[in-house]
């Protein structure tokens, strides 16, 4: 049934087909209508970062912005659910177009900008959730904020989201809010990594209760710099990293019709660049620490590739724009079967 909606929705421009996907399943929960059309997701629950995952496969940042769609999306049977990026003021992103479809690669090319309708619009829309998984925020700052107060917007939307999120997800490493991605590097990110654990700490004392922060990086580093970035989360005490965003080496995809276009690309042509990430910071980081892996998910086995790296549980994005909700099942059903078999 996927198949033909998703027919539909590509005969629209992406940002339009990606309103209306989100209306739809938004509806389709609101009617009570989800449980007649998606297959049942197994449980097979994940202990990490000190939560309960009801299944090791979650939704990537980036879908559901400002999760207006939290429970409708819940209803597809994600074990967790990442929302953002979200900064503390409304922006408006980059001009349109700025979400370009590669079909025959099967894979994405956005330069969004962190679209968003401020922080304090999500913190409203994740506390009134009826989701009962895993709901992780995603942070970032505003384009108009100087790289140099990056600090203070990620702390203004730690204290604000705290209490609302299960973990929180900083983001540094989207290509298209110019300079973030050098705060992965050098001093830069341990000053913002130490600062945010600090009030991290802080917070939770002040209400009793922990939350989880985690980094999320990009694929597009070298053996060194994911390194120190694994030498960065550990020794400023992050309870776990993301790997990775999107990548802006585009060789794979230069033959295509919008294979050049500025942003961040997505889905298949990434998986094999974010599995050696993934690979490289397990060697570095010890077999106990959490990675939460994501890039180009587009069927079950890429899934059971990305745990084989590493990963302790996988997000998924592009492959759910391409696959439908059946890739959830999929991914968790072969998860589950290839840890069985190594046991």
């Amino acid at each position: 049934m996927y198949h033909l909606l998703r027919q539909l929705l590509f005969t629209l421009p992406p940002e339009l087909a990606h309103d209306a996907g989100l209306s739809a399943i938004k509806t389709g929960q609101t009617l009570g209508l989800t449980r007649f059309f998606m297959p049942q997701v197994p449980d097979y629950p994940v202990q990490l970062m000190g939560l309960t995952f009801p299944n090791p496969v979650g939704l990537a940042a980036g879908m559901d912005k400002n999760a207006d769609c939290l429970d409708g999306l819940g209803n597809l049977g994600f074990g967790f659910i990442e929302v953002g990026t979200v900064t503390p003021k409304p922006q408006p992103g980059n001009e349109r177009p700025r979400l370009f479809r590669i079909p025959e690669k099967q894979a994405i090319i956005n330069r969004m900008g962190f679209n968003n309708k401020g922080v304090d619009h999500l913190v409203e829309q994740v506390a009134r959730r009826k989701y009962s998984g895993i709901v992780g925020v995603n942070i970032g700052k505003n384009l108009t904020t100087a790289v140099e107060q990056a600090n203070e917007d990620y702390l203004t939307c730690l204290r604000k989201v705290y209490l609302a999120a299960d973990y929180i997800a900083v983001n540094i490493s989207s290509p298209n809010t110019p300079g973030l991605r050098s705060l992965q590097f050098g001093d830069s990110l341990k000053q913002l990594l130490s600062c945010l654990k600090s009030e991290q700490q802080t917070l939770a004392k002040r209400y009793d209760c922990y939350r989880p922060l985690a980094l999320k990086i990009a694929p597009d580093l070298t053996d060194e710099e994911i390194k120190l970035v694994a030498d960065a989360v550990r020794d400023q005490g992050f309870d776990g990293i993301i790997a990775t965003n999107t990548t802006i080496d585009k060789h794979l995809v230069s033959d295509s019709k919008h294979g050049q276009e500025a942003g961040g690309l997505s889905g298949a042509p990434l998986k094999e660049e974010s599995n050696k990430v993934i690979s490289a910071l397990r060697a570095e980081l010890g077999i106990d620490f959490p990675i939460i892996g994501v890039g180009g998910i587009m069927s079950a086995e890429d899934a059971v590739q990305k745990i084989k790296s590493g990963a302790n549980v996988v997000q998924i994005y592009s492959g759910f724009i391409y696959q439908g909700p059946a890739l959830i099942r999929d991914c968790v059903l072969a998860i589950k079967e290839s840890l069985a078999e190594r046991k």
